[in-house]
């Protein structure tokens, strides 16, 4: 029988971009080997909460410029504390118990990279906000 560490390894994505080598710091090895295919793995997810987001803040950010609409995004991420800790939940729910406790040791750091990943996957999605504002209006 698999355990829930070997089953949460197989299911991520591999990244061949984010490679790890001998003199990387442990938080970049980290970010590569973990933050990264976990983060891949649970893009919809993540896409789905921030609508969620949107729509529990009155659908204000499809008014907005596209410019706006970036600065919307991070500063639902860096000062929305309810949001952010739950975007941390659905990555960190996919850590292994040895990726939990490297993660531990370091959370300030690895939480930093984790959602700066995250505020730069939203960015590059806005079009898919977009296609969801257009079905909205039809």
């Amino acid at each position: 029988m698999e355990t829930r560490d070997s089953l949460l390894l197989n299911m991520r994505p591999e990244i061949p971009s984010a490679r790890i080598t001998p003199n990387m710091s442990a938080n970049e090895s980290f970010q590569n080997k973990t933050l990264r295919p976990v983060i891949k793995l649970q893009h919809q997810l993540l896409l789905a909460a921030f609508k969620n987001y949107i729509n529990k803040h009155k659908n204000v950010f499809y008014s907005l410029s596209v410019e706006k609409k970036l600065d919307y995004i991070e500063n639902a991420i860096h000062k929305d504390m309810k949001f952010r800790n739950s975007l941390k939940g659905i990555i960190i729910g996919q850590f292994t118990l040895d990726e939990f406790e490297i993660y531990i040791q370091n959370s300030s750091a690895l939480n930093k990279r984790m959602m700066d990943i995250v505020k730069e996957r939203l960015k590059d999605n806005l079009l898919y906000f977009e296609r969801v504002t257009m079905l909205m209006a039809q």
